[in-house]
């Protein structure tokens, strides 16, 4: 797992570690931007990308991590080497644990502003709930396990001000998303069956159609090997082999295609 960590004029670089002597780490969670938009792995070791819109959440990500007393922290557009093949797919089989594993996790609501320092009368908090209830963040397959693996999720506008936690926003994501409070409180997701985890992600959707099935993949404790290309029904009844053949829960109904989506994100993950 590699790391990134702010030198002493605010650079990021990677550190790798192997095993179990990984430090204490805060996560990003996020909906990606347009191709060209994002800081990648080549940037930052080649030490550029500053002129993308994405740096932006990278120093997001490194000021509340620092302000957090973490010294690491990892974000996905940059810590994975996505030209690796087996690289890929063994971030993609491992992306849950290390959500799950983060001291903290911020979400970065690129789509949410509150237009400077949040206000406490009613018309400040009315517009806030909106803005953060039509998030994209919430539609998108990736975000789900983010939102559920990790115990620390707080949710951060475009202008970096803290909206609330999972805790104080529970009732509300729960009325959102038709997720288990139970769930999002932190009670083991093999505790809910199938259908209902699979419920939980009927209305999100993915960027590459496969993605559909592999992002599922930590929310039943599941790895299996990625094949982009297969298209999203194959990889969907590989998923559902896997899972029946651990939990000996059917399935009741047929795969459903991937949603319809703007081609404006552009995740490969």
């Amino acid at each position: 797992m590699r790391l990134l960590k702010l030198d002493s004029g605010g650079q990021p670089s990677l550190t790798e570690f192997i095993g179990d002597k990984i430090p204490p780490y805060a996560i990003l969670s996020h909906t990606w931007g347009a191709d060209g938009e994002e800081v990648t792995f080549k940037d930052i070791t080649k030490r550029r990308g500053k002129d993308k819109t994405g740096y932006r959440k990278i120093q997001f990500c490194g000021k509340h991590a620092a302000e957090d007393d973490l010294n690491y922290f990892w974000v996905d557009t940059c810590c994975i080497d996505k030209s690796s093949s087996a690289e890929l797919s063994e971030a993609v089989n491992s992306m849950f644990r290390w959500y799950r594993d983060a001291a903290k996790c911020y979400v970065y609501l690129a789509d949410v502003s509150v237009g400077g320092p949040m206000g406490n009368d009613t018309s400040s908090q009315q517009t806030r709930k909106s803005a953060f209830q039509h998030s994209r963040w919430f539609t998108r397959g990736w975000t789900l396990q983010e939102l559920l693996a990790p115990t620390s999720v707080e949710f951060f506008s475009v202008e970096g001000e803290r909206l609330g936690d999972k805790g104080s926003l529970v009732q509300e994501i729960h009325k959102m998303t038709g997720i288990s409070v139970r769930a999002l409180q932190g009670d083991p997701l093999s505790q809910f069956n199938v259908e209902e985890r699979m419920s939980w992600a009927a209305t999100r959707n993915t960027t590459r159609e496969e993605d559909t099935a592999y992002s599922l993949l930590g929310i039943f404790d599941i790895s299996m090997p990625l094949i982009y290309g297969e298209g999203w029904k194959k990889a969907l009844i590989r998923l559902q082999k896997k899972i029946t053949k651990n939990t000996s829960q059917p399935f009741l109904e047929h795969p459903r295609p991937p949603q319809r989506h703007s081609t404006h994100e552009c995740r490969s993950l």
